[in-house]
């Protein structure tokens, strides 16, 4: 007799009986189901599932393509490694290393070539076209489970070190290992069926690498816009010579680390190259006699209100008197705050801030006139005024940190021979392994979860609901205004993972499958599963870190 079970297709609304072990693959063939591009994965009941998955219990299926967020990265993933297996092919001696997304695309780098010797100008056209001739031939992309030992036996064999220690220090008695062709590799995250499914890519070359271009998730016919991000890149290469400093390339060198017991001299380093560069930026400001104003923004979580905290010490060293403005203290009433296209509350959107109140104040600041400052209820939605009132002399700065900080629409009044912008973000440089890079939203969602949990009473859930709404705000209120910025900080530390990892995962733990937002909470397990734990013990009080974990020797 045989034995059925009942499936749920969200996007037919079909409720049907299969046989036991019967594929995602033969679930669309028997139901035809067709979204408007390729199908590149699913979720079963909300977990990310390749289309080869045999089903053998009950299960609700939501299939996407990839004008999705997963389906993107299912798709860069897989792309990456077409490019790594091309690199193969024609360099068999040099190795990849994806970095970052920059500009619109994922900057990679060919270790052992220079890009600007001559004779090698033709080699990013023979890398593309032999990606074409992999696509074109849609092999098929496999993954088998091994046990672990038998993994580390297989990178090690393909001069794969950096994925075997890996293995080797995340202690699991299984792990995966995906084929394409003739070559093997690891790969945090589902990858597509065949290669096929990748006809659509762009490679040029950037500084001193590659820009590796998807399509445009709300466009995938057409290939991501590339932008240029100069300032960015610098920040991101700064971190990666800070990465060699401490001998941290990837996730592995970390844990042995901490297995090896000199992680404390790693924390050590890096709070002090960012105390370093804190004091260089307080340098550059203080030579400029002309600097009142000093504008900070960063998106959710980079860490903006302790930089700017530890900024006014450096400040105070060289003999100014920072002041500090919140532009929170300026939101309009809650009555006139904007709505999104849900009906929500927009709090990221520009018109939630008085700017003409904002500027008035400022104005009359600046003219050395006295100026009673307003207060804003979170609880009341509403504007209020308390007995404090500010007044500034030659040796005053006046920082204000916010989301809109940087937006030329805050400060039309200000020239802007008197503003010094300083743009702030948690920019994760090295990766998990060479060909699995961290994303930087990655790093501020994890210490939003911890801060949100332990300061605001949200659940893991709350916030990994709200995160969608939080990256809209950004990607129109902040990321625009990046370059505007005379200087960039990056608040990522290489050894905040482990210890945030702590903390996270039990409150990720609690989100449950019934929710969509259960396979964030998965795959972020996933991630900080890399991890070994880090003691707080030696992170010092004035930490970024501190912003989030607590422990802080500065008031918030």
């Amino acid at each position: 007799m045989r034995r059925l079970i009942e499936i749920i297709v969200e996007n037919t609304q079909v409720k049907k009986q299969y046989e036991l072990g019967t594929s995602l693959f033969d679930v669309i063939k028997d139901q035809e189901i067709k979204l408007k591009y390729p199908i590149l994965g699913a979720m079963v009941n909300n977990q990310l599932k390749e289309l080869g998955y045999e089903i053998f219990k009950p299960k609700t299926i939501r299939f996407f393509d990839i004008t999705t967020s997963v389906g993107l990265r299912m798709y860069q993933r897989s792309l990456c490694f077409v490019l790594y297996k091309a690199v193969k092919d024609l360099y068999p001696g040099n190795r990849l290393k994806i970095e970052h997304t920059i500009s619109g695309g994922l900057y990679c780098e060919i270790e052992g070539m220079d890009m600007e010797k001559p004779g090698l100008s033709g080699a990013i056209d023979k890398l593309k076209s032999r990606m074409t001739e992999i696509i074109k031939c849609d092999f098929p992309i496999i993954r088998q489970e091994m046990s672990t030992e038998e993994a580390i036996r297989i990178f090690e064999q393909n001069s794969m070190g950096e994925k075997a220690n890996l293995l080797k220090t995340r202690g699991l008695m299984y792990s995966s290992v995906y084929h394409l062709d003739d070559t093997v590799d690891y790969y945090y995250g589902c990858l597509v069926p065949s290669t096929s499914y990748l006809s659509l890519f762009g490679l040029i070359k950037y500084y001193e690498g590659l820009l590796l271009i998807c399509p445009d998730m709300s466009d995938p016919e057409n290939l991501h816009t590339v932008i240029v991000q100069n300032k960015l890149f610098d920040i991101f290469r700064e971190h990666k010579e800070w990465a060699k400093i401490l001998n941290v390339p990837d996730v592995a060198s970390l844990n042995q680390a901490v297995q090896q017991g000199y992680v404390g001299e790693i924390i050590k380093v890096a709070e002090a190259l960012q105390e370093k560069k804190m004091a260089q930026i307080a340098d550059t400001i203080y030579k400029n006699e002309n600097v009142k104003i000093i504008l900070i923004a960063g998106p959710s979580s980079s860490g903006k209100t302790t930089f700017a905290k530890r900024l006014s010490v450096q400040l105070r060293v060289l003999g100014l008197k920072p002041v500090q403005l919140s532009l929170d203290n300026y939101f309009v009433d809650r009555e006139n705050t904007p709505k999104d296209e849900h009906g929500q509350y927009d709090f990221e959107a520009f018109e939630t801030i008085d700017v003409a109140l904002f500027n008035e104040n400022i104005r009359d600041l600046l003219e050395g006139k006295e100026v009673h400052l307003p207060k804003f209820s979170f609880t009341n939605g509403s504007r209020h005024y308390v007995n404090e009132m500010l007044k500034i002399s030659n040796d005053n700065v006046i920082i204000i940190e916010g989301i809109h900080a940087l937006n030329p629409r805050l400060t039309p009044v200000i020239g802007p021979e008197k503003k010094f912008r300083v743009y702030v973000s948690a920019l994760t440089q090295f990766g998990i392994d060479s060909h699995n890079r961290i994303p930087t939203t990655d790093n501020r969602l994890i210490r939003r979860i911890v801060r949100d949990h332990k300061y605001r009473g949200y659940s893991a859930l709350d916030t990994l609901q709200r995160w969608e709404s939080v990256r809209r705000g950004e990607d129109r209120n902040i990321f625009p205004f990046q370059e505007e910025a005379e200087v960039m900080f990056n608040t990522s530390l290489l050894f905040e993972f482990g210890v945030l990892k702590r903390y996270a995962e039990p409150l990720l733990g609690q989100v449950l499958e019934n929710n969509q937002v259960y396979y964030e909470a998965k795959r972020l397990l996933k991630f900080l599963s890399y991890f070994l734990p880090i003691s707080e013990r030696e992170i010092p009080p004035t930490s970024i870190l501190r912003e989030f974990l607590g422990g802080s020797s500065f008031g918030y």
